[in-house]
């Protein structure tokens, strides 16, 4: 009989607290289980709009060798639009760029590289979209608007390329001793065993730079 007794006062207990927090529980269980559902589905949702964009890059690819430029502005269109926030999206939009470039329609370049630089989040692609605007504004001869693009923050390896690009926009300025100076930072921040690297240091010593030999002997 004691034992049914304390039986009873645990069932007692369990009811009253319950009674008390069993609102509370429930509510917690079902924001638990939402939550895991929502996350399940989240994954399943990008898992399967990164293979619908995969597939889609690929035709893209395709009609890059093709050379059929008119295919890849739809296609990095298509994938912009339904399909931005993966990372396929990006690099349809550079290989785009290339492709209109190569095509002489510079409007469709400027607008794919300008879409990098606005949408995408990662900072590899962001800064070779801003690079390569600013080489098609040194085209353009739109030589404030590249040195604009080229004054922001870049991350560390794409330091030498910056300067680069900012050398070849001074050369067009006339400006021999800026570009003197970002030459020098260029062949400073790239490393020795990056092939560009002689056409840099080619491209200040045409305009009355040290070249690294000399620099080396004295």
């Amino acid at each position: 009989m004691a034992y049914d007794l304390e039986e009873q006062e645990q069932i007692d207990t369990l009811k009253a607290w319950w009674k008390q927090y069993g609102n509370l529980v429930t509510w917690l269980l079902i924001i638990c289980l939402t939550a895991f559902a929502g996350w399940t589905y989240w994954n399943n949702y990008q898992s399967g709009q990164a293979a619908q964009a995969s597939l889609l890059y690929e035709e893209l690819q395709k009609s890059v060798q093709a050379k059929d430029n008119t295919k890849v502005q739809r296609a990095a269109g298509d994938l912009a639009e339904k399909f931005g926030k993966t990372a396929y999206a990006p690099m349809a939009a550079l290989s785009a760029a290339k492709s209109a470039f190569e095509a002489g329609d510079l409007k469709a370049a400027k607008a794919q590289l300008q879409w990098v630089a606005d949408h995408d989040s990662g900072e590899e692609y962001k800064a070779l979209a801003k690079i390569r605007l600013a080489g098609i504004a040194l085209d353009e001869k739109a030589y404030d608007d590249g040195l604009k693009l080229l004054s922001g923050e870049f991350a560390p390896e794409f330091a030498g390329e910056v300067a680069d690009r900012q050398g070849d926009i001074y050369v067009a300025q006339n400006k021999i001793a800026e570009a003197r100076t970002a030459y020098q930072a260029a062949l400073d921040k790239t490393n020795e065993k990056n092939p560009g690297r002689q056409l840099i240091q080619l491209k200040l010593e045409a305009i009355g730079g040290a070249s690294a030999a000399k620099v080396a002997s004295k």
